[in-house]
């Protein structure tokens, strides 16, 4: 068995207190190693599915995917896209009534046009 010290800062170092004193097999650390990393290569893949397509997405992906972009904003985006065709860059976002600047750098992250 082996003894492992969780801190605050991550595993014990000499400046920390410990929080958690966790004595396990070495199969038992193997597990929680795959179980890591297997947890954060889906965090790095819902970041990658997060991206919203302006140019294809549904209202409600963009509401659900977008701050300060409810439905009703939303909407607007495609009908926009309907009227004028396909976004040709991000910037041109800012055109949707009640889309500023703000909402296009919150979003800059997420936004996609393809």
């Amino acid at each position: 068995m082996k003894q492992f010290t969780m801190t605050a800062n991550g595993f014990k170092n000499a400046l920390s207190k410990p929080m958690v004193v966790v004595r396990m097999s070495a199969h038992a650390v193997a597990l929680v190693a795959s179980f890591t990393f297997l947890s954060m290569s889906s965090m790095v893949a819902t970041a990658a599915e997060a991206a919203v397509n302006i140019n294809r997405d549904s209202p409600e992906v963009m509401a659900d995917g977008l701050a300060g972009v409810g439905i009703a904003k939303a909407y607007r985006i495609v009908e926009y896209r309907e009227t004028y065709g396909p976004f040709e860059s991000i910037e041109e976002l800012a055109e949707v009534n009640g889309i500023g600047s703000a909402t296009i750098e919150r979003n800059r992250e997420q936004l996609v046009i393809e």
